[in-house]
């Protein structure tokens, strides 16, 4: 049975299928010329779709020169055939790299003479001036097939590098790998990749390997900038944050246990907030740098064990000038992003511990008032039974005056009543009556 109908296959089935084949190496046979850039067009402020984009233009306007149809915007890789030259484009998620090969059938250049007619040459000017700020890596690569021995060899290339300290070892078991590392007098990096006895397309993997050290380098190495100017700013929050603590040590030495000045902790804890929103800041800048920067490092390494190196005499190999030169580097910015988030920690106890000092003060500050209330609903209290005592008189006295006028009454009326004596005799009573149905009143509202 075979699947005919795409109605059966998932919608990404051939996408995903077709991803591991998206970026194959070129194939390549000695004598070649390769130059390769490194476009770095991403501004840490867009997103990894603009940017995108912005390469995307860049291709477009290069396959426009000559008549090419450029691939779609989705497209993450292309190769083309140009006659004069091939070019294979990889976009990655910051930065895209462009690789030109020109194959040398009839005449095999010399070394110095191979650099000279890169394929660089084929590329329009006006198309290179408007990569201006935006090349990352620039780099001729030599494929070469000639024989002798590697010393002898070596010995040869010196003046092609400019007298430079070379770094070289056999690699894959039939290819050999030369370079300094440096950008020479033309603006490019140069290296040779000499063939012994590569395997059919080992060369291209070889080129491609050696061309992705050299780029992921570079790009590992932008977080170095980030980790020098974080230092000076971590010195300064350093020393605040120690000077802040210090005055807490102090204040709370003077004062023991007596209330502080609520005040001048506020001050302190919005000196405090402000260290923790510049750290957050910095943060923020460097920690996708340094994450980037360790992704590729950690790339260049899986790249350089992929070379199985074997050392050639007197001359150093590709791993052990990385883990010379660029492994500080790596270090340095692990350092800075440790340091941050280590300062970021203290900052966030010792804000953690003054937020519990201002706490404990306003707790007593609260103790107090509510003390005080209690002191002051007390002399409420006693000022309220007083003001009772006067309202018994008072209710006695209004209550005693209507019974007299009802004794008045009486008496104006026939019945043998002494409004005066029976006044007399109430008063008392009627006294004792008003106490007894205040205080009632007032346990009857208590209970409830």
């Amino acid at each position: 049975m075979t699947i005919l109908f795409s109605s059966l296959n998932h919608r990404s089935r051939v996408p995903l299928a077709a991803e591991i084949h998206s970026r194959p190496f070129l194939r390549l046979e000695a004598p070649e010329v390769l130059t390769h850039l490194a476009v770095y067009d991403r501004n840490p402020a867009e997103t990894a779709a603009s940017n995108s984009a912005l390469q995307h233009a860049t291709l477009i306007a290069l396959c426009a020169h000559f008549g090419v149809t450029a691939p779609g915007a989705e497209a993450k890789y292309f190769f083309h055939d140009f006659g004069r030259f091939r070019l294979k484009w990889e976009c990655h998620t910051e930065f895209a790299t462009y690789t030109f090969a020109e194959r040398h059938h009839h005449h095999a250049p010399s070394l110095s003479e191979a650099f000279d007619c890169a394929p660089l040459k084929h590329i329009p000017q006006q198309w290179l001036a408007g990569l201006q700020g935006k090349v990352m890596v620039a780099a001729h690569v030599v494929l070469d097939k000639t024989r002798g021995p590697s010393d002898t060899f070596a010995a040869g290339l010196r003046h092609v590098f400019e007298g430079n300290m070379l770094v070289g070892s056999h690699v894959l078991q039939g290819g050999e790998i030369w370079t300094d590392f440096l950008i020479q007098s033309d603006g490019f990096s140069r290296f040779v990749v000499r063939d012994v006895g590569l395997h059919e397309q080992q060369a291209g993997r070889l080129v491609q390997r050696l061309l992705e050290i050299e780029t992921y380098r570079m790009m590992a190495l932008l977080g170095l900038p980030h980790a020098h100017h974080a230092t000076p700013v971590l010195n300064a929050i350093e020393g605040e944050l120690a000077s802040l603590t210090a005055a807490m040590v102090d204040t709370h030495r003077i004062n023991g246990n007596q209330l502080s000045d609520t005040d001048h902790e506020q001050a302190l804890l919005s000196n405090i907030t402000g260290l923790a929103a510049r750290i957050e800041k910095l943060s923020l800048d460097n920690s996708y740098r340094f994450s980037a920067s360790q992704a590729y490092f950690s790339l260049v390494n899986a790249r350089i064990d992929e070379l199985r190196e074997i050392r050639i005499e007197g001359s150093p190999t590709i791993g052990e000038f990385m883990d010379r030169r660029l492994m500080p580097a790596m270090n340095t910015c692990q350092a800075i992003a440790r340091r941050q988030e280590a300062l970021a920690e203290r900052i966030a106890h010792t804000n953690d511990l003054l937020r519990t000092r201002v706490g404990i003060v306003q707790e007593r500050q609260n103790r107090q008032i509510l003390q005080s209330m209690n002191t002051r609903a007390a002399q409420q209290l006693r000022l309220q039974q007083a003001v009772e005592g006067l309202s018994v008189v008072a209710i006695s006295y209004y209550m005693v005056g209507l019974l007299s006028y009802a004794g008045k009454a009486a008496k104006a009326a026939g019945f043998p009543v002494n409004p005066e004596v029976a006044t007399g005799l109430l008063v008392p009573l009627v006294a004792a009556g008003v106490w007894l149905g205040l205080r009632r009143m007032h346990k009857s509202i208590h209970t409830a």
